[in-house]
């Protein structure tokens, strides 16, 4: 079923009555936030789900923030730094970050592609 012009939300993603989205991955657009990463966001009401893709060796800083994230493993391997511990996660994994919960990353030595859960939305995300 094609969806109206009018339909739309922002960045092209089809809005069905109601407020509900039926998604795919190759229609969203693609941002680069910083050298080495690719990321795409779906947003609805209280949460987003972000795609992200990262360059061998890229180093994500030690952060926190306000908001509940979960993120699942889809490619590579890398090494995440959670707490002042650190464990190497695999396709397939599922790390879970309350709020407040202090984490960063390392890339291993392959492309790594993340799916993250945020909850409530990331607007940080959303302005760039």
């Amino acid at each position: 079923m094609e969806t109206a012009d009018s339909e739309r939300n922002e960045g092209g993603r089809a809005a069905a009555p109601g407020g509900w989205q039926h998604v795919n991955w190759t229609t969203v657009p693609v941002e680069r936030p910083s050298e080495g990463i690719e990321r795409q966001m779906v947003v609805g009401n209280n949460l987003m789900v972000c795609r992200f893709r990262f360059a061998p060796l890229l180093v994500t800083p030690e952060h926190t923030h306000t908001h509940e994230q979960m993120s699942v493993v889809v490619r590579g391997r890398v090494r995440f730094f959670v707490e002042g511990g650190e464990r190497v996660a695999s396709p397939g994994d599922v790390l879970h970050f309350p709020p407040g919960c202090r984490h960063g990353a390392t890339m291993m030595d392959e492309e790594v592609e993340l799916i993250d859960i945020f909850s409530p939305v990331r607007e940080d995300f959303l302005k760039g």
